[in-house]
């Protein structure tokens, strides 16, 4: 299959100023987080974009990503139903065609190039089907993420067959559920934040959202559905993400783009500093 468009989901009510805050990117220049995360899009190859967004965001969306060369289509998520919910309203953009999705409150920091979606969409370009990205995580993790358990594709290393998707288990019922062989005890294959969906995910939510009309539905027990449907596989992600919503979230996203950009060797001189001030004894002064 082919993947020529992507969907970034900024409309939620804690979410929505995220999207606004600025970077220094990994050449030095200052940019919005959501030019950052078009930017992956556009690096993977895709420039057809769907963002999601609440009502009335969409010109001061439009004014962060003025210089990307996407083609950008705004989206709103008229009622305040969850995560789910905001991918559902891109259905009629996405259409028949698989998509990429990306979170707009999440960083991504690797050393591939093009970005990590880029090897994601070549991922499920190759393997003809739905992929998300995992990094294996400690159990303390699982309070924050969706987690999948499968079986290891046979002869492609970092490749999983996901049978089960559960969202933020309890350590107890991922050791239940959610093995997966070869990892280590206590490790876990936890969300990334981007995936590539086949638009079959509309058809499982539309069946949710039938069911109880006014609610709110968790994506993962969809992308459960969906594994049980069609094949559906996990990719083991080797770089970092940042969630911008969380404490220090921001601070840590801007430290690792910094420490992988041209001006590595001045922020880590600076953080010796720092560290350095810091180890002085106070009644003795800090020294530069």
């Amino acid at each position: 299959m082919r993947i020529k468009k992507a969907v970034i989901t900024a409309a939620g009510k804690d979410q929505r100023n995220l999207p606004m805050q600025t970077l220094f990117d990994q050449h030095g220049t200052e940019r919005s987080i959501l030019s950052l995360i078009v930017g992956e899009a556009v690096g993977a190859g895709i420039d057809d974009i769907c963002i999601v967004v609440w009502p009335g965001d969409e010109e001061r969306y439009a004014r962060l990503v003025q210089s990307n060369s996407a083609r950008l289509t705004f989206v709103p998520q008229t009622e305040a139903r969850g995560y789910a919910h905001a991918v559902f309203c891109a259905r009629a953009f996405v259409k028949d065609e698989p998509f990429l999705h990306l979170l707009g409150d999440h960083i991504y920091v690797g050393s591939e190039a093009g970005g990590g979606a880029r090897r994601l969409v070549e991922t499920a370009t190759a393997e003809d089907c739905a992929v998300s990205a995992v990094q294996v995580a400690r159990e303390s993790l699982l309070p924050h993420y969706g987690t999948v358990g499968g079986q290891q594709v046979s002869g492609k290393r970092g490749l999983y067959r996901i049978d089960t998707v559960l969202e933020k288990p309890t350590p107890t019922l991922a050791e239940q559920r959610l093995i997966v062989p070869g990892l280590r005890s206590g490790h876990y294959l936890c969300f990334y934040g981007m995936h590539v969906l086949t638009p079959a995910i509309f058809s499982i939510l539309a069946a949710m959202f039938a069911h109880d009309p006014n609610g709110r539905v968790s994506l993962s027990p969809a992308l459960a559905e969906l594994a049980q449907r069609e094949q559906y596989l996990a990719m083991i992600q080797k770089g970092q993400r940042f969630d911008i919503g969380v404490k220090y979230g921001l601070f840590n996203a801007q430290l690792a783009l910094a420490l992988s950009g041209q001006d590595r060797a001045e922020v880590l001189t600076q953080l010796v500093n720092v560290l350095a001030a810091r180890a002085v004894d106070p009644e003795q002064g800090a020294e530069g």
